[in-house]
């Protein structure tokens, strides 16, 4: 079985979505193996995103997904990458489709409720920058 990386995301954890992003992960029939709900550091969130490092952006990254809690969860599923990312619609909400974990819990393009993997060697970098959380 496949695993992969989420995140359910400062804004959508302050919003109290946690529940409802999650009945829609096992609703879609991939397991939530491992789930624990907590500050991220800063060393953690920049090693996170250290392929952004250089672009515009990483700092905002950053400041926001070390802002308040995250639930760091492990799903496993059969082809659980490609189906998760569809599961949580395009980054820019606005551009979501209908259903979609961001089109229903997202506030903007930077507060985008969840985080998955897109492939299989970024859930296993993102898994292996996690581990040491669980």
């Amino acid at each position: 079985m496949e695993k992969t990386l989420c995140i359910i995301k400062p804004d959508a954890v302050a919003n109290g979505f946690v529940e409802k992003i999650n009945e829609k992960i096992t609703s879609d029939g991939f397991e939530i193996i491992k789930s624990k709900k907590i500050l991220i550091s800063r060393e953690i969130a920049e090693n996170f995103y250290a392929e952004h490092s250089k672009r515009p952006f990483f700092r905002e990254l950053v400041d926001f997904i070390t802002s308040g809690e995250a639930v760091i969860q492990i799903l496993e599923g059969k082809n659980v990458i490609k189906g998760y990312r569809s599961l949580m619609g395009a980054t820019n909400p606005k551009e979501a489709d209908e259903g979609t974990l961001r089109a229903l819990f997202a506030e903007s393009l930077s507060k985008n409720a969840v985080h998955g993997s897109d492939s299989a060697e970024s859930a296993e970098r993102e898994l292996d920058i996690m581990s040491d959380i669980f």
